[in-house]
């Protein structure tokens, strides 16, 4: 007996806990897209999780009548998540998207820079670049990991080039010991954005602890969530403190109240106290949620290794912690008798499982090739060198990755296991009449 038929008779002996038979058995009908029952009957857990202890906190923040950062529930957190991570500091923004644009804003990162980026992310990272008026300068993707090819960076590399952000994308970790040895050695900065990996490990150190400053964000999808939020966290005390005058209209700690003596550019990318006490309260369960998710991801990736055509995404061996943000994996019609992504997502949806083809390429974007069209970008760089930029920003390997990922989200993983064997069992029964909906 092969381990896919020893896992699938071993998930059928135990049928009586949580219904999992039906879900087996599943495979044995025809999907929903055909006519079928669905895998699934039940929603999978909503999200966010909430009760009386985000309602008391915010409750106080309210009664407090000290709404903004000056209150506890800001400082509170920031000395929480700190601590967490294990960094000296942790600033709270407004977003991560501020928590990215004060760190380049910080290093100094402006017009002629060039700053490296992978083509697989949120338009977050390659948006801060471009408010700075500075090059994206993009780096093709490990189709196995979904993460920034390190291997590639090197190459991309000019003396205009002013910082690398890598993406930990989807609670994954990128390859973070061969991009420090890399910046390190160029002496470049490096600004993780951890924004999607809350908690996730590299040798047992949390992402987001490496670089000149990681950030993070507390939007209504992540792990960790304040429906808007975000944070820098740095080992260089010096760094966080311009970075909290940055984000505060450039008034430092020492320089708030009534003093309107301003010391250089800032913009307003604070954190409200309603946001920093629901972040504490949140807090409360993010530990027992991620053991949740690795637990049910864990399981999710024994079953899907043995069938084919399915490829979850890969860690690399310095991962020691995967928050899943995301679960990710790649599908290969092949294997599925040429049934297209689009039609296999559609089946899967069928069935009750919420899939998501994920990310189009970044680099092909028609807002960034007109931006780099604008009279700005223009008179900074030159009409020569941004005609060349298509050329030298090609990504075949991310292309590739974009006609292929497949996604679950964070709170599909929150249930229980036998969650997991009914997303299993939808991909085999897809498989199994794939050549039928092929001609549906």
């Amino acid at each position: 007996m092969n381990r896919r038929n020893f896992i699938t008779s071993s998930l059928i002996a135990g049928g009586a806990a949580g219904g999992l038979r039906t879900a087996i058995g599943a495979t044995g009908d025809k999907p929903a897209l055909l006519g079928g029952t669905p895998v699934r009957e039940k929603p999978f857990p909503k999200w966010p999780v909430f009760d009386q202890t985000e309602e008391r906190a915010l409750d106080q923040v309210l009664k407090s009548g000290v709404w903004n950062l000056d209150g506890k529930p800001v400082p509170e957190f920031e000395a929480s998540y700190a601590k967490a991570l294990g960094s000296r500091g942790v600033l709270a923004t407004s977003s991560g998207t501020a928590a990215l644009l004060t760190c380049l804003n910080v290093l100094g990162v402006g017009p002629g820079d060039e700053v490296i980026v992978p083509p697989y992310t949120f338009v977050a990272t390659v948006n801060v670049v471009l408010q700075v008026h500075a090059l994206p300068v993009f780096v093709d993707t490990d189709r196995s990991s979904l993460q920034i090819d390190a291997t590639k960076i090197e190459a991309a590399i000019t003396p205009r080039t002013a910082a690398i952000i890598p993406v930990h994308l989807g609670g994954n970790v990128c390859d973070v010991d061969a991009i420090m040895a890399i910046a390190n050695r160029r002496r470049i900065p490096v600004i993780e954005d951890a924004c999607q990996s809350h908690l996730a490990e590299w040798k047992g150190a949390k992402v987001g602890t490496f670089g000149k400053g990681g950030c993070f964000s507390f939007q209504a999808s992540k792990n960790l969530n304040s429906g808007e939020g975000g944070a820098i966290s740095s080992n260089d005390s010096t760094f966080l403190e311009r970075c909290y005058a940055f984000h505060s209209n450039s008034r430092g700690r020492a320089h708030a109240g009534y003093d309107f003596s301003y010391r250089a550019k800032g913009l307003n990318l604070r954190m409200t106290g309603f946001q920093g006490a629901i972040l504490l309260a949140q807090m409360t369960r993010l530990a027992e949620q991620m053991h949740t998710r690795e637990q049910n991801a864990i399981y999710l990736t024994s079953m899907l290794k043995e069938i084919p055509g399915i490829a979850p995404a890969r860690h690399y061996p310095g991962t020691t912690r995967n928050a899943y943000h995301l679960y990710m994996f790649r599908y290969d019609p092949a294997a599925f008798a040429g049934l297209p992504l689009a039609k296999f997502l559609k089946a899967m949806r069928a069935e009750h499982i919420p899939v998501s083809a994920g990310y189009s390429p970044l680099n092909k974007e028609p807002f960034l090739i007109n931006t780099l069209q604008t009279r700005g970008y223009k008179k900074i760089y030159g009409e020569k060198e941004l005609a060349e930029w298509t050329g030298r920003n090609q990504c075949p390997e991310n292309d590739k990755l974009c006609q292929e990922a497949v996604w679950l989200y964070q709170a599909n993983l929150l249930g229980p296991r036998t969650d997991m064997e009914q997303i299993a069992a939808a991909i085999r029964k897809v498989q199994k009449y794939a050549p039928e909906l092929v001609k549906a």
